[in-house]
């Protein structure tokens, strides 16, 4: 009898199928079925006067949903936190509901996400804050840009943030870990990073206050530490992450030297004591086209940090692999690369070659170079 199925698969499988980053794991409460992660992408996409995730938002994030796990692009917890144009919120009932909107598409198609939250203090500007001055930790100008309605400007020198500003803040964050929760997310990502608020917060060249927010190193990571326990406090479960990258110089008042790496160290260490599910590190830019990352910056923070590390930056299939493989990470997350595959996982699996990207859509808006790239064939 002729049998009618299919052809099966050659035997044997393709030995790239065999790799550590198609392995699951369990990250916090979250268990990922691979180790592939999307990092955050801030697109601009959100063109609507209330920042709302739109019907482009669930078709990119659910084109994506095979990854072990999504990270959304940076949200804001309040409009006080607002810095780049066109970048949706996580504050307004209408930005709940447009949330909620992707979360049900990615579930529905097996994916997990949680949702980054994002403060750029006094990396904004006035053009997004209504005139007003943007508040950081001091009035030192962090010397950034950012893209406002009328195109990338320069900072200015902000206001020191009031006692009362840094309460509201940390109530801010908090009510903004409540609004993912009731949109259907698995769980937040605190976005500690780059030239933003919290970044300033622990930078001595930017914080120079002499309350308990500064000082010291105590006292300039005291605000974060606040954000996580108020963050933590509205889950249950390890579903709380903090993204931080040490090694990045976001711009000239950022200088990375062994000062600031020991600060960092402690950090680590005592973030290592919260109920986290996970530390989200972005390593050392890569020194050259054809290096690979630096394992032993992954390694220097491994040490401090018993929970979950996701590592990213420069990253290709092979020095992901290598990384978890060492045990040096439990997760490695892609952001580029993400861009033009969204059928990232199932490239790396069966060694297929990558699309590149546009960067002339990155920030564009609309559907080109958005939810336009398809999978392999």
């Amino acid at each position: 009898m002729t049998s009618t199925l299919p052809n099966p698969l050659p035997v044997p499988l393709p030995t790239t199928l065999d790799q550590p980053l198609l392995r699951g794991t369990r990250i916090g409460a979250v268990r990922l079925p691979n180790r592939v992660v999307m990092a955050p992408l801030t697109r601009a996409r959100a063109d609507n006067p209330g920042l709302v995730p739109t019907e482009l938002h669930a078709a990119y994030y659910g084109q994506r949903a095979s990854a072990g796990l999504i990270v959304t692009e940076g949200t804001w917890v309040s409009e006080r936190a607002i810095g780049f144009v066109n970048v949706p919120g996580v504050y307004s009932e209408a930005q709940v509901a447009g949330w909620r909107r992707v979360t049900d598409v990615v579930h529905a198609l097996g994916g997990r996400i949680v949702q980054q939250l994002w403060h750029t203090g006094a990396a904004s500007h006035p053009d997004h804050l209504g005139g007003a001055l943007p508040a950081g930790p001091s009035a030192i100008d962090p010397r950034a840009k950012t893209f406002t309605p009328g195109g990338f400007k320069e900072t200015l020198t902000p206001r020191a943030m009031t006692a009362g500003d840094i309460r509201a803040t940390v109530a801010e964050f908090r009510a903004a870990a409540r609004n993912a929760r009731r949109a259907g997310f698995d769980g937040v990502e605190i976005g500690a990073l780059g030239a933003f608020l919290f970044a300033q917060f622990l930078n001595p060249r930017l914080n120079h206050r002499g309350d308990a927010y500064g000082g010291d190193r105590a006292g300039r990571r005291r605000l974060l530490l606040e954000v996580v326990d108020a963050v933590a406090a509205e889950w249950e479960g390890r579903r709380v992450g903090v993204r931080l990258a040490p090694y990045m110089a976001a711009t000239d008042r950022f200088v990375v030297d062994e000062e600031l790496l020991a600060d960092y160290d402690e950090l680590v260490t005592v973030l290592a004591d919260r109920p986290l599910a996970y530390l989200h590190l972005r390593g050392p830019d890569l020194a050259g086209p054809d290096e690979t990352p630096n394992f032993a910056a992954f390694a220097r923070y491994r040490e401090r940090f018993g929970g979950p590390l996701i590592a990213n930056n420069g990253f290709d299939r092979d020095s992901a692999n290598a990384l978890v493989d060492a045990g040096l990470a439990d997760a490695v997350s892609f952001a580029t690369r993400f861009v033009a595959n969204p059928d990232l996982v199932s490239r790396f699996a069966l060694g297929r070659e990558l699309a590149e990207g546009d960067p002339a859509t990155y920030y564009r808006g609309g559907a080109e170079g958005y939810v336009d790239y398809p999978a392999a064939g």
